[in-house]
């Protein structure tokens, strides 16, 4: 009987598959013209996107009418150094990278290669565009920078359209995807106030990716298949790219292939391949970027190596009854752990890679594996970018009624992968290969491949963002493709839809809200900043040297060398209890002329404490906290006061070491000087109680 019945799933798949490839090929002039208005709809909601978050920009700050000075001055902290070297190509005399690789203004007294040390290669490809083009005339280099990242927005709404587009079989999923992303700006993509984030740029081309990945897991998809495989490749490699952060997104992507490989979803050519694609991928970026060990070290390529490894020694893997096959996967796993955490550790000590440690202690004290008093990683516990998500989120989500749909599906989708899981562990062993493929056909036309593979990515990337506030941006886009999918793949879901009133009515409703935003007039305001970057420009020298907080030196708050590292923590000692010697001595070892001081952190409200950057400082050193409270019994109290306070009494013993040059409101800007040959004598550079 149970042959008999694989027998007739095979046949009834065989005829479904001839029948689906007879369709495809003959396309009937009705179908062309509604596809292609599928197509000019994502284009015309993409262009939307653009537009919209464009004017946003334009009315929060009143960009096309403040100075140059302010523009710049907009672009805050890590955006304004990413600014930077897309000015620096276009004040070059010739296209020329020798600057960048041989770069000794970022870093004093160092020469770095920026291309290695960053991604910045969206930069230098913009620059190299511009002086190409025939704009110069009617668009400023400003304007092309922020109207390229805008227009990236344009693509991933297309992106997310034909997601929900090939998940669904119709367009109008796509375009209420699209619709979606629109009226949940606010928690699907900050791109207006923060432009030169490199999430702007690689999102687009991750959700590119994770749509050429669902055509290509579509049953049935033959003709298209080698050319989806060249898709996402070139969408990962751009993804990698311009990210820092790709390695832990891609290893969330290789434990979702994971998943769905253990859980028989997807082939073995299907597995591999995706495996290869994120490889490839990596390693061209790591030949780009003049062999960065990082991208060896990661743990995605560790990953994807052993697992490739015993899956390749493991065949009896598939083979059994349920609780067999199941016992089999849990081992399979551990092993697969075990040889990754070997491979890595291997791989960092062969090249002698540190530079990851203050992510694994963030990782470790945010988990509650242990607090930790290392600098770095307590600059990312106390961000509120890397804490959990707000509550208010969901609210935000639910008012726009996309959560209530998107929960519905995922209920639904789970339910129907846990099943179809069951079944394909549950597959008797005693059956022909012919009688597999047959039943898993069946199984295919009611869970796709391609469905699994976005159920565990919207599941998956859900609890990264749930952890990780910034990581929302990754799931929030997706989550209006799977909504989308939800509402338009079924009839049921139709009656949700109609139900919810989520229909021409609601969105006349959300119709003020979106003009209010675009009728919002502002103006940038900053006159403290200006006055101090004026004042820098007209009267000090090109080649002198500041030393200040990585937020007003466009810092190197994404850099990840640990020396760099270092010397941050070590210039930061201006705000701790330091004596002005020691602080001197640090300031000239990282050759600074001036040091800039600010108010708003000497004396920071902003944060709890414990997380003000003052007390992060504090226990580094080891030294009690300001204010009241509890403080660990190993803390001591410092001899000396803070610094940045001590500064401003002109005591001699500062004013012996430093000048005040220039001061407003916000600022006070000390020029260092040489140090008197009587007196002290002078002390090595301080290192931090462990």
């Amino acid at each position: 009987m149970i042959s008999i019945q694989y027998k007739k799933q095979t046949k009834i798949s065989e005829r479904a598959s001839v029948d689906r490839n007879n369709t495809d090929c003959h396309w009937s002039w009705g179908s062309i013209i509604w596809t292609s208005v599928g197509w000019s709809v994502s284009v015309g909601l993409g262009l939307l996107c653009c537009i919209y978050v464009a004017t946003l920009h334009e009315n929060d700050l009143w960009f096309s009418n403040i100075k140059e000075v302010e523009r710049e001055i907009s672009f805050r902290t890590e955006c304004g150094l990413y600014y930077s070297y897309y000015k620096q190509m276009l004040q070059a005399p010739s296209i020329r990278l020798f600057e960048l690789i041989h770069d000794n203004l970022t870093e004093s007294k160092r020469t770095i290669n920026l291309l290695q040390r960053m991604n910045i290669y969206q930069e230098v490809f913009l620059s190299v565009l511009y002086r190409l083009l025939p704009v110069q005339s009617y668009l400023e280099p400003v304007y092309f920078y922020i109207y390229t990242v805008f227009s990236l927005q344009a693509v991933y709404v297309i992106a997310l359209y034909l997601t929900a587009w090939l998940l669904s079989g119709s367009w109008l999923a796509g375009a209420l995807a699209g619709v979606w992303y629109i009226l949940n700006r606010i928690d699907t993509t900050r791109v207006e106030f923060t432009i030169s984030l490199r999430e702007n740029w690689s999102l687009p081309f991750f959700a590119l990716q994770v749509a050429t990945i669902t055509c290509y897991l579509r049953p049935q998809l033959t003709v298209l298949q080698q050319v989806m495989v060249w898709l996402m490749y070139v969408t990962t490699f751009c993804f990698c790219l311009t990210w820092q952060f790709n390695q832990f997104i891609l290893l969330v992507q290789a434990l979702i292939i994971y998943t769905l490989d253990c859980t028989d979803f997807l082939s073995t050519k299907q597995v591999t391949t995706l495996y290869l694609v994120q490889v490839c991928g990596l390693l061209s970026v790591w030949l780009l970027q003049f062999c960065n060990s990082m991208i060896l070290g990661s743990l995605v390529l560790s990953f994807i190596v052993a697992t490739l490894f015993v899956r390749h020694c493991q065949t009896g893997l598939k083979t059994g009854s349920f609780l067999v096959r199941l016992g089999k996967i849990l081992l399979h796993t551990v092993i697969v752990l075990l040889l990754t955490f070997t491979i890595n550790y291997l791989a960092k000590k062969a090249l002698q890679l540190k530079s990851d440690e203050h992510i694994f202690k963030f990782i470790k004290s945010k988990f509650g594996f242990g607090m930790t008093r290392d600098f770095d990683a307590g600059l990312y516990l106390c961000e509120e970018a890397f804490g959990v998500l707000p509550l208010d989120t969901l609210d935000r989500l639910g008012g726009t009624l996309l959560l209530y749909p998107y929960m519905l599906t995922l209920l639904l989708l789970i339910g129907g992968f846990i099943v179809t899981a069951v079944q394909n562990l549950g597959s008797p062993k005693g059956a022909s290969g012919e009688e597999k493929r047959g039943a898993s056909a069946g199984r295919a036309a009611a869970f796709r491949p391609d469905v699994a593979y976005n159920l565990l990515h919207t599941m998956f990337f859900g609890l990264l963002a749930f952890s990780t506030m910034r990581m929302k941006y990754i799931w929030t886009g997706h989550m209006c493709a799977v909504a989308a999918f939800g509402v338009c793949g079924t009839e049921i879901w139709t009656l949700i839809f109609n139900t919810l009133r989520c229909n021409s009515k609601s969105l006349v409703r959300f119709w003020p809200k979106l003009m209010e935003e675009l009728s919002e007039l502002r103006e940038f305001y900053d006159p403290d900043t200006v006055e101090l970057m004026t004042w820098i420009s007209t009267k000090t020298s090109k080649q002198a040297v500041f030393a200040g907080s990585m937020q007003l030196l466009a810092g190197i708050k994404l850099c990840t060398d640990k020396d760099l590292r270092e010397r941050t923590r070590q210039v930061y000692q201006v705000y701790a209890r330091r004596p002005p010697e020691e602080v001197h001595e640090i300031l000239r070892a990282v050759g600074a002329d001036y040091v800039v001081l600010e108010n708003s952190i000497c004396f920071e409200r902003r944060h709890r404490r414990g997380c003000r950057l003052r007390d992060l400082l504090d226990l580094a050193n080891g030294h009690i906290m300001d204010g009241p409270g509890e403080n660990e019994p190993d803390l001591v109290a410092s001899p000396h006061q803070r610094f940045c306070e001590a500064m401003k009494t002109d005591s001699p013993a500062y004013t012996g070491l430093f000048t005040r040059t220039f001061q407003n409101k916000t600022f006070h800007v000390y020029k260092l000087k040489k140090k008197r040959k009587k007196g002290n004598p002078k002390s090595s550079e301080p290192s931090a109680p462990q």
